[in-house]
């Protein structure tokens, strides 16, 4: 017979070996967990931030096992029983349906996903990563211009400016020197009528302060004998300075048709407008970061590019746009409708920038150029494979 003491150290061995093992079996689906998530979950949820999901940091105490399983299986589902939470997040989230994963995962997997989620949800968070180095292409990407304040120019730029303004303040004490001194000098010619018909005159009387030279003379005369209920109609000239104004734009616009309709030495509209968005291209084509920039990628043919492309979509892709490209949350990528452009490029850009407002998040920084290249291609290889239940058409056809 054992004594007491056999007894209870037997039992702390076995309740060491339950915990040790269970622990391990915990730690086992967490990993398990973690291929799903990664598989499945990935592309639409992150742990500390929302993306076209929910955060799902310590979902599972705010929600529970069986409801995160109700969820994962269909959320349409618990959505159309009225469940207050699953209505709250469709709701926030734009009123996307997550896929319904019940025909893809079973119960175990789901475990495995959660145990997963509460191994990330207790882990540290995790410290921003530190700013990449400069690339050599950032690095002889030109300066932006800076604005230099006045009093930081070079002393012979203020000189300049000072000796320019000295020589304009000269003139100017010039000119009116000679006014004060020449005016006097003509006396009573100044009121001659023919002086002041000279353009001198008109000079002149402007400079005094009479600006009949821009208004012209009001005249009492009686155009005619019309008279329409009292009001008369006198003789004026038009003011002298509509008439000036008026040749001025004559002048303008000759010399405008031979500027740009005879001569063409003019850029029209439509020339301004291609030159600007060339130089706007070649702009943009210096920061790899712009979703303006021009590209010019060829679609990946090859076996291997295409098959690292399907691998690519199927951990990445598939959860919104089925298995085979049909759609489910997103669109249907197999016909020959596009929401952005059904060129290789275009599709690149897609990837890489994604569309926030739709709920496609952005790739890069996750995929390398090679990878969104590759993913690009394969997606237009899909083209025409007609898969079953494919969502209806979306966008232009190309």
């Amino acid at each position: 017979m054992k004594s007491p003491m056999e007894k209870l150290r037997q039992l702390a061995l076995a309740a060491g070996f339950v915990l040790m093992t269970g622990a391990s079996a915990f730690a086992q689906d967490a990993v398990q967990g973690k291929k799903i998530f990664e598989g499945n979950c990935a592309a639409c949820h992150s742990m500390d931030a929302d993306v076209v999901g929910p955060a799902l940091k310590n979902v599972h105490e705010r929600r529970g096992d069986e409801w995160l399983h109700k969820f994962i299986k269909n959320s349409q589902e618990l959505v159309a029983s009225g469940d207050a939470d699953a209505v709250a997040v469709y709701e926030k989230f734009n009123k996307m349906p997550m896929p319904a994963f019940g025909g893809s995962l079973n119960d175990d997997d789901i475990n495995h996903v959660i145990a997963y989620i509460k191994e990330a949800s207790a882990a540290a968070p995790v410290v921003a990563a530190e700013p990449a180095a400069t690339t050599t292409a950032e690095a002889a990407a030109p300066a932006a211009a800076q604005e230099v304040a006045f009093m930081d120019l070079p002393p012979i730029v203020h000189f300049i400016y000072g000796l320019v303004g000295l020589i304009i303040l000269l003139i100017i004490v010039v000119l009116v020197m000679l006014f004060r001194v020449i005016v006097p000098m003509m006396g009573d010619s100044l009121k001659d009528e023919e002086f002041q018909t000279t353009f001198s005159g008109r000079v002149y009387a402007l400079v005094s302060g009479d600006a009949t030279v821009m208004t012209g003379k009001a005249k009492d005369e009686i155009h005619s004998n019309h008279d329409f209920d009292g009001i008369q109609e006198y003789d004026n000239d038009l003011p002298p300075w509509w008439k000036y104004m008026f040749y001025v734009t004559i002048v303008f616009a000759v010399g405008y048709m031979l500027h740009y309709h005879v001569f063409r030495t003019g850029a029209l509209q439509t020339e301004e407008y291609e030159m600007e968005m060339a130089q706007a291209a070649l702009i943009a084509a210096q920061n790899v970061e712009d979703p303006n920039a021009v590209t010019d990628y060829e679609v990946l043919t090859d076996a291997g590019a295409l098959e690292s492309g399907k691998a690519i979509y199927l951990q990445n892709c598939a959860a919104c746009h089925g298995q085979a490209g049909e759609g489910t949350v997103g669109p249907n990528l197999t016909d020959e409708y596009w929401l952005h452009g059904g060129d290789v490029n275009d599709i690149f850009k897609t990837v890489k920038f994604g569309v926030p407002s739709k709920g496609m998040v952005p790739w890069q920084g996750k995929l390398t150029k090679d990878q969104m290249l590759e993913v690009s291609s394969y997606i237009l290889s899909l083209q025409g494979s007609n898969p079953p239940n494919a969502k209806e058409a979306q966008g232009e056809k190309q």
